[in-house]
């Protein structure tokens, strides 16, 4: 068995470590938008029913309009780690499986754990015949880099001739719409694209995520999965949310960010990457500034493969940008 990996969001483990409510910590850990949206109405009877047909068809037509799937109904799943550990069903064992690293670490955790050879990769071109599947996030977590759309597609259709796939988490592309490789899916049934729903609209809490995929595919994760695998109140809050207006959650998220990037500008601090909903920076002391921010009650993430990166997520309001900022500014790290 491999080891879990530690991601972002423990804030009642660290509170165990360095004292305070979990209530009183700042989270800057995690690439979530710190303001979730107001919930619609959700009616009693998507609480007190097993959900019924009427309200995963809402939800795939809603995804579909807001994806941009064209004839693809996306298939809702219980969040897109659910899936992640189903994948290992999807290829041969005797195939190879490419990942473009360093990035979220479960797709090797998970191949690995079920005894695929993992190989870590940086450009396309290292995709070889061996490779039964193709795992890029785009934009990266947590670097940020961004591959265009057309270097995607071309990878779909080389390993296409191989029968390979290629899986795109776009779990943070709800901000660049322009990368997502989603209305291509319909022309390339060996592409995959993974969406998050809970990170841009802020609702982690509902566990819900999106495949976008070719009919095959989609069919075996709904069997893997079984019946009722999405709460109701998560599809019809889906519904609503995805047929309405973003353009306020995008100006918030932008907004956010902007405050982010002045505190760490001011703060001297080195950026080497970032999406919408987080920064990396690069500290020769990283570890050490990490442990500074906890006693400050202020978590953010650190990573044992890059032990000089912490990645910072954004603080809800202004008040947060300012806690951050003092406690930068108390640092002793020269």
């Amino acid at each position: 068995m491999s080891a879990p990996i530690v991601h972002g969001g423990g804030i009642t483990e660290a509170a165990a470590v360095f004292g305070g409510r979990p209530e009183d910590w700042l989270d800057l850990s995690t690439g979530i938008n710190p303001n979730p949206v107001a919930l619609p109405d959700i009616p009693i009877h998507a609480w007190h029913r097993l959900p019924d047909r009427h309200l995963v068809d809402s939800a795939r037509n809603a995804a579909a309009r807001y994806y941009r799937s064209g004839d693809i109904l996306p298939l809702p799943v219980p969040g897109t780690q659910s899936v992640i550990q189903l994948l290992p069903r999807l290829v041969a064992p005797s195939r190879r499986i490419a990942i473009f690293a360093p990035t979220y670490g479960e797709y090797a955790r998970v191949f690995s754990a079920a005894g695929f050879r993992v190989d870590e990769i940086s450009a396309p071109d290292q995709v070889t015949p061996d490779h039964g599947l193709a795992i890029v996030v785009n934009p990266n977590n947590p670097t940020g880099r961004a591959y265009p759309h057309a270097d995607l597609v071309g990878m779909a259709q080389r390993m296409k001739a191989n029968d390979g796939l290629l899986l795109v988490d776009e779990a943070f592309c709800d901000t660049q719409p322009n990368l997502s490789v989603v209305p291509s899916a319909i022309d390339h049934d060996n592409l995959i694209v993974f969406r998050s729903f809970g990170k841009f609209f802020g609702l982690a809490g509902l566990r819900l995520g999106f495949v976008v995929a070719a009919e095959p595919v989609l069919s075996a994760f709904q069997e893997w999965l079984g019946p009722w695998s999405v709460s109701g109140p998560a599809l019809v809050a889906a519904t609503a949310l995805m047929g309405g207006d973003t353009q306020a959650v995008q100006s918030g998220i932008s907004e956010r960010r902007t405050g982010l990037d002045v505190v760490l500008r001011q703060a001297g601090l080195k950026v080497i990457g970032g999406a919408a909903l987080f920064v990396l920076v690069e500290h020769e002391r990283a570890s050490d500034l990490h442990h500074h921010l906890c006693r400050a009650h202020i978590l953010t993430r650190k990573f044992s493969y890059a032990p000089l990166w912490l990645r910072i997520g954004l603080a809800p309001d202004a008040a947060g940008d300012t806690r951050l900022a003092d406690a930068l500014r108390n640092a002793d790290l020269a």
